[in-house]
């Protein structure tokens, strides 16, 4: 895929989120030392005995991932998992997984599981990216791709919605009304998933991701998260302090924070990444010009959203509108990267030559991801990452609260307040979540690593997660705007991020204290 699109793709994950408790595990999960409910037999224990049917990954002749692991030797399964684990001898759902076998098995120290965010995103084939971008990890763990329930090939959940996004606010009344209506219409769309909804939680995947560890026979799993996947790791710390080995959290979410609503305060880091890029187009305003000063870049950009807000853009066959513009505009976050800036600089002169009546081509990138945003979720990935959300927090049900939050920050948040801040189908759920947030707080070791400018996962979330994590050493990316920074998996790479991260996945030598790289 090329490099930008792969940063967009990443950048959009995050956006999808806007578009739409206890420490302690729930009662009936077997870990070490504790007990289940019920005989071994009908317990949660049958679960971890389970002895997996390794296949090839290809499932017919238009399966490309499928050809791509079987073709870099992986082999696929799936795994019986509860839908309720405190109900373990009731429903069950498969969990499917792909396995990298570790390329020097003289070596081999144990398996590593890598969720690359979301949530929603199916894992399994980016173990392949992995494989590639970390070498030397690949030699010494199994790669483990898991997607997550509800996700990929583990029991989709598909709730028909016939748009993906719900996207900004927009102006006025009558534009959020507009949202509004919408979200709720799609959260309709799910109540013939009520039975399973309340069930769709990251701390469900985290307690099947402890179905895999035991029966992959591992005593303890190494994970990497990106993004939501940092989430997902801290959850499976708290719930399995005991069976974590080498944890890596690459651009990590506030956990206090982490729901529907993660992205209401996102706002400030996404116009501070706008103001970075505009000052790099300033200094190219004579191949762009948009404005030869940042001020005059950023001002630009605000006579594009004004119009837009007065009628919708003609941007060659597509229309964009204040619900839509934002959510371009938020593709700022692909990078920070020249590539990633001069493609953005390109869709922005298509936008304002649009904005001034004129007759405009869309770029390559506007002419995939406008119609991409008003396109039927055919595939369930954003209704399952909505069901996910959903279950993991209770959010206001008032459309008031969000009007009113948006209208108190339209003069600080002008662009990405009404996108950030707007409601979502989870104000209209059918069902409430089954079990309260988890609340995040132990002294297990792990290795942060995070870009300080990060728009998607902000600086003040990591240091939230950091400090949530007693036993957690930060490594802090300064001067960068990117989001996830390990490896180039979705952005540049950075050499001194990269020799942290492998030197503890491969050695265990967390560093003695937090420190930066440049």
């Amino acid at each position: 895929m090329h490099k930008w699109k792969t940063a967009t793709t990443a950048a959009m994950a995050v956006l999808a989120g806007v578009l739409m408790a206890g420490a302690h595990p729930a009662a009936g999960i077997a870990r070490a030392g504790t007990g289940g409910h019920g005989s071994p037999e009908s317990g949660p224990e049958r679960f971890e005995r389970q002895k997996p049917a390794w296949h090839r990954c290809r499932n017919g002749s238009a399966d490309a991932v499928g050809g791509q692991l079987d073709d870099a030797g992986a082999r696929c399964a799936e795994i019986t998992v509860p839908l309720d684990y405190n109900r373990p001898d009731g429903r069950t759902i498969k969990v499917a997984l792909a396995r990298l076998p570790a390329t020097d098995p003289q070596r081999r120290r144990g398996a590593l599981l890598y969720n690359p965010g979301g949530p929603g995103v199916p894992a399994m084939p980016f173990i392949l990216k992995l494989g590639q971008a970390a070498p030397e990890v690949a030699a010494r763990y199994d790669l483990i791709g898991m997607d997550p329930r509800f996700v990929g090939r583990s029991t989709p959940l598909n709730c028909g919605w016939p748009v993906s996004a719900v996207g900004s606010a927009g102006p006025d009344r009558r534009s959020f009304q507009r949202t509004a209506t919408l979200a709720e219409d799609l959260a309709s769309r799910c109540a013939v998933h009520r039975d399973m909804l309340p069930h769709a939680s990251t701390r469900n995947t985290a307690r099947d991701m402890d179905v895999v560890r035991a029966v992959l026979g591992e005593p303890r799993l190494s994970y990497l998260g990106s993004s939501y996947g940092t989430y997902l790791g801290a959850v499976y710390l708290q719930l399995f302090p005991g069976h974590a080995d080498r944890v890596v959290l690459d651009s990590a979410l506030d956990p206090h924070l982490y729901g529907p609503d993660l992205t209401r305060t996102a706002g400030p880091a996404v116009a501070a990444a706008l103001e970075r890029w505009a000052a790099w187009a300033a200094h190219r305003h004579g191949r762009y010009r948009l404005g030869s000063s940042p001020a005059e870049v950023l001002a630009t950009v605000n006579r594009i959203s004004r119009a837009a807000d007065r009628h919708p853009l003609r941007v060659g066959g597509h229309r964009v509108d204040s619900r839509v513009l934002p959510m371009l505009l938020w593709n700022v976050t692909a990078g920070d990267d020249t590539e990633s800036y001069a493609a953005f600089a390109a869709d922005v002169r298509v936008l304002h030559d649009a904005a001034r009546g004129m007759k405009v081509t869309p770029t390559p990138i506007l002419d995939e991801v406008i119609p991409g945003l008003d396109a039927p979720d055919a595939d369930g990935y954003v209704s399952a990452q909505t069901a996910i959300q959903c279950a993991d927090r209770a959010v206001s049900r008032d459309p008031e609260v969000y009007y009113r939050d948006i209208r108190a920050h339209r003069a600080d948040e002008p662009l990405f307040g009404p996108l950030t801040r707007n409601l979502t189908p989870c104000s209209f759920w059918p069902v409430g979540p089954a079990e309260p947030p988890t609340r995040i707080g132990n002294d297990v070791p792990v290795l942060m690593v995070g870009a300080a400018g990060d728009p998607a996962a902000t600086y003040t979330g990591q240091i939230a997660m950091h400090r949530a994590l007693t036993g957690s050493r930060l490594v802090t990316l300064r001067g960068a705007f990117r989001h996830t920074v390990y490896a180039g998996l979705f952005s540049r790479r950075n050499t001194c991020i990269d020799k942290v991260v492998d030197r503890y996945l491969l050695n265990g030598v967390l560093p003695a204290r937090d420190t930066v790289c440049s």
